[in-house]
């Protein structure tokens, strides 16, 4: 494994300094999942799981179909996702006021808890770095996470904004 150092110098675009950047979010979102990841197993559920869950508590009665954009999965892995959730509770699905058709998605009290429950873990995670990184490094950092998102996704990341 490489030697993880902080970075002093300026920086050169190396293969050594991208394959550095690299791995660092590897091992990031490996770290940043893995508290999540466990306490959702307890619940027998998982990381997909947990996407709809933070997306349809950041969206009350988003349409199945927006859920299924932002996830970038099959309508059947989603189905299986969905099944579950509303089956123990977490997610309840309404129709459409305006197109009956249309299913609208909105966390239970129940998913509104484990919702927050798993993003109490992750915020402190995120804060913690931010405090110590500082305000500079912050917006660098948003900026270079914004840089990796391919143009769609930016497109609808910023309709979120």
């Amino acid at each position: 494994m490489t030697d993880i150092k902080p970075l002093n110098k300026a920086l050169f675009l190396t293969e050594a300094e991208l394959r550095r950047g690299i791995e660092l979010m590897f091992f990031a979102y490996r770290d940043f999942t893995g508290e999540a990841d466990m306490l959702l197993a307890g619940y027998g559920l998982g990381r997909a799981h947990h996407r709809a869950l933070y997306f349809i508590g950041r969206h009350p009665d988003m349409p199945v179909s927006d859920l299924l954009e932002i996830l970038n999965i099959t309508k059947q892995s989603l189905s299986r996702v969905l099944s579950q959730l509303i089956d123990e509770d977490y997610v309840e699905q309404r129709s459409g006021v305006h197109d009956r058709r249309q299913r609208l998605l909105r966390l239970t009290d129940k998913g509104r808890t484990l919702e927050q429950e798993v993003n109490n873990l992750q915020s402190k995670r995120f804060a913690k770095a931010y405090r110590k990184c500082g305000v500079d490094a912050v917006d660098g950092f948003q900026r270079v996470l914004h840089e990796l998102l391919d143009a769609q996704t930016t497109t609808n990341f910023q309709k979120d904004d």
